[in-house]
C-alpha cells in the first residue's frame, strides 16, 4: 500500500507573459500606433523559484505570504493544475481540492445538470453523483431553484451549490485557498462543519489563508512563501511569528 505524500524537489513554474497582456482595444491600438523601437519586450513570470518541500500523512500545513507571493499558485502545482518548468513533482494519493469554486458552471443547465457537470470535471462517476445528487441539493438548500438554469442564481445561491458538490467527497490530500467566506451565517455554520470534517477525513491537509488565527488553530506546520520562494518552514507558531515579523505586523 502506497503512503500519501506530496513531495516537490527544486520545483521552478513560470507563467508564459501573454497571459497577462491586457487585451483591450485601446491597448490594441495604442500598440498599431507605438513605434517599433518602442516596444518593450516581456518576460515570462516567475511564479515558483526552487521549491523543495516534503508532506507527509497526518500533517497539516498552513501557508502564508503576501498576495501573489504564490500560495495559491503552489497549491494548483501539487493538484497538477500547472505543469512545472523545471524540478520533480510526486503526488501519492487521491487530491480533493477547494478553490475557485464557480468553475465548471453551465449558465443555461440547471442546478441538478450542473451538479453531474460538475462531478465530471471533478473526476466522479455519474452513477456516483447520482447517488449523492439528494444530500448535495439538501445542503445546498436551494428548493424549487434547483431545476431553474443557474443563470437566474444570486452569488449567494451558485456559491452554496459549488461548495456543495466540492466538498461532497473527501480525498486522501485536502487543497484549500482560503475557507469559504462567502454566504450568510446560517450557510457559514455549514460550511465551516463541512470543511472540519473533510480536514478529519483527510490524510494530509495544505491551507493558504490570511486568517491567521484559523491556520493556528488547524495546522501544526507553517510555510512561508515570499515572491515565490521558500522563505520559512516550521512549527505554525513560529511561521506565525516570522510573517508578522516580514509583514511588519508587530
Amino acid at each position: 500500500m502506497k503512503e500519501n505524500r506530496i513531495a516537490l524537489t527544486d520545483v521552478n513554474l513560470h507563467y508564459s507573459a501573454t497571459a497577462f497582456r491586457d487585451r483591450s482595444l485601446k491597448t490594441v491600438l495604442a500598440g498599431l500606433v507605438r513605434l517599433r523601437g518602442d516596444r518593450g519586450q516581456q518576460c515570462d513570470i516567475h511564479a515558483l523559484k526552487d521549491i523543495t518541500i516534503e508532506i507527509g500523512p497526518g500533517e497539516r500545513v498552513g501557508l502564508l505570504g503576501h498576495n501573489g507571493a504564490g500560495k495559491s499558485t503552489l497549491l494548483k502545482t501539487i493538484a497538477g493544475l500547472y505543469p512545472i518548468s523545471a524540478g520533480n513533482r510526486v503526488v501519492t494519493g487521491s487530491i480533493r481540492s477547494i478553490f475557485e469554486i464557480g468553475l465548471g458552471f453551465e449558465p443555461d443547465a440547471t442546478g441538478r445538470e450542473n451538479i453531474l457537470y460538475r462531478g465530471l470535471l471533478l473526476g466522479m462517476k455519474p452513477d456516483f453523483m447520482l447517488a449523492i445528487e439528494d444530500e448535495i441539493v439538501s445542503f445546498a438548500d436551494l428548493g424549487d431553484f434547483i431545476d431553474y438554469p443557474v443563470k437566474t442564481y444570486s452569488t449567494g445561491m451558485l456559491v452554496r451549490l459549488a461548495f456543495g458538490v466540492s466538498t461532497a467527497v473527501a480525498g486522501d490530500i485536502l487543497l484549500l485557498d482560503e475557507i469559504i467566506g462567502a454566504g450568510d451565517a446560517s450557510f457559514m455554520i455549514k460550511a465551516r462543519a463541512r470543511i472540519h470534517k473533510l480536514v478529519e477525513q483527510s490524510e494530509i491537509l495544505v491551507l493558504a489563508s490570511h486568517d491567521l488565527n484559523t491556520l493556528a488553530g488547524i495546522c501544526q506546520r507553517g510555510v512561508i512563501l515570499d515572491h515565490g520562494r521558500l522563505a520559512f518552514d516550521g512549527p505554525i507558531s513560529d511561521a506565525i511569528v516570522r510573517y508578522n515579523e516580514i509583514s511588519g505586523v508587530t
